[in-house]
């Protein structure tokens, strides 16, 4: 009814009389429902000032803590073919064990003697190397005798030109004796002849001094060329001494030559043994490649490549093996809005995929199924999907993890912030603001003692 009419129903009905009235119209009814919503009313404005947890949600995995634990493939640094199989997939192996043995592919590396034969040709490049060293050493030796010679033969020719200078200086004093003489032969000879030519003398003390005169004459012509004989034998000492300098400079150049080139051989065959035992020690190591052993303990979880006689290249991937001793983490990412509100150290709440768990954002401590976790990193630079990387690690503090955790499940995070009032997040939440600028108490307490 619209109730538009001035005749009242409810005054010529009463309808307090039927039943339908009787359970609605109680006044009872309406006592309760005053009640209730007077006490739905308190306790909603009691529940608009309880402490609310801001939190920051991320999705990621189960990881490792550190690399060396992460799940990882096996390669092989040389290219070959698959022989034979020691393991099945999810055996456990022992760091070291055997996983497969490869052959070669490339020809120059088929000869089963490669590494005997190289060492033969180290063998006999070292004897080379060994000749040479006994050849230089007897050039040397060589190179000494000749300068000894040399300054043997010099001092010879040296005293020679003593001797002829020595020899010079007798040659001309008995030269200049024999001038003299000469000269005193003459004055006799004319004081002679002016006397006999006086009557004085005999014609006999004439022809004596006349033949005293010639004999010095000849003395001295004698005594002239011993002089210049004298003077020619110095003559070819000097020249003496110049003839075996070069002869001797000579023959010591061509054996410091001969030595050079025997040096430069030298060296030559050590470098050719020196790539030698290189290339046989890269034949000994590419031999022990040919088994391809478990870098670390662990579980075979799948043969990349598999079968008999399936080649491949030097670095692809063979085979995929996990740790068996690791230590988990969660790897979580979160917006590059919340980055600045994430710090290493702060508390995480974590919920595993398979674990049946009730959450409260708000209220993580009172969730049900989570698990504590602690930021132990946060990547620097953004990853492929848009997002900032961030690694959590158990909290010694909280319940362990579970035991049956595997690798690579998924997780949910939850960032613990700041507590606020439920009306303020409420209110944050409508208008669309982001969390509050937070910062743990560890880095307030380092900045103030850093002021």
């Amino acid at each position: 009814m619209l109730n538009i009419s001035h005749n009242k129903l409810h005054d010529k009905v009463d309808i307090s009389e039927y039943k339908a009235a009787k359970k609605i119209l109680g006044k009872k009814h309406y006592t309760y429902f005053n009640r209730f919503l007077q006490v739905f009313t308190i306790i909603l404005i009691i529940i608009l000032f309880l402490p609310w947890t801001q939190t920051i949600q991320g999705i990621g995995y189960v990881t490792t803590l550190t690399p060396e634990q992460r799940p990882q493939t096996i390669q092989s640094p040389i290219p070959g073919r698959i022989e034979k199989w020691y393991v099945r997939e999810g055996d456990s192996v022992a760091k070291g064990d055997t996983i497969l043995f490869i052959s070669e592919v490339k020809n120059e590396y088929f000869d089963p003697l490669l590494v005997e034969r190289t060492e033969q040709q180290v063998r006999a490049k070292s004897n080379s190397v060994a000749s040479y060293s006994q050849k230089v050493v007897a050039l040397t030796n060589q190179i000494e005798a000749l300068q000894n010679e040399r300054a043997l033969k010099l001092e010879q020719a040296e005293n020679k030109l003593i001797q002829a200078d020595l020899k010079i200086k007798s040659d001309s004093i008995d030269y200049e004796a024999a001038k003299t003489n000469l000269a005193i032969a003459e004055r006799q000879f004319e004081r002679t002849l002016g006397l006999q030519q006086e009557g004085l003398k005999a014609v006999t003390d004439v022809e004596e001094k006349r033949l005293k005169l010639q004999e010095t004459q000849a003395k001295l012509i004698s005594q002239e060329n011993k002089l210049l004989a004298s003077r020619n034998e110095f003559i070819n000492a000097q020249i003496e001494i110049n003839r075996v300098g070069a002869e001797y400079a000579d023959k010591i150049s061509k054996a410091q030559s001969e030595r050079s080139t025997a040096l430069s051989n030298q060296f030559d065959s050590e470098a050719a043994v020196s790539k030698l035992e290189n290339d046989r020690t890269n034949y000994e190591i590419r031999n022990d490649m040919y088994y391809i052993t478990a870098p670390q303990a662990g579980f075979i979880n799948k043969a990349i490549i598999g079968g008999v006689g399936e080649t491949f290249k030097e670095g692809q991937q063979l085979v995929g093996i996990m740790p068996s001793k690791y230590d988990l983490a969660v790897e979580t990412y979160v917006r590059p809005i919340d980055l600045p509100l994430i710090h290493v150290g702060e508390e995480v709440r974590i919920q595993f995929d398979g674990w049946p768990s009730i959450v409260f954002s708000g209220w993580p401590y009172n969730s049900l199924g989570t698990f504590g976790g602690k930021v132990v990193a946060i990547e620097r630079f953004i990853s492929d999907n848009g997002k900032y990387r961030v690694l959590l690690a158990p909290d010694p503090d909280e319940e362990p993890w579970p035991e049956a955790l595997r690798v690579g499940s998924g997780a949910n995070t939850l960032a613990l912030l700041e507590d606020v009032p439920i009306w303020y997040e409420l209110w944050r939440q409508l208008n669309g603001f982001p969390p509050n600028y937070y910062t743990p108490e560890k880095a307030d307490i380092q900045t103030d003692k850093k002021k």
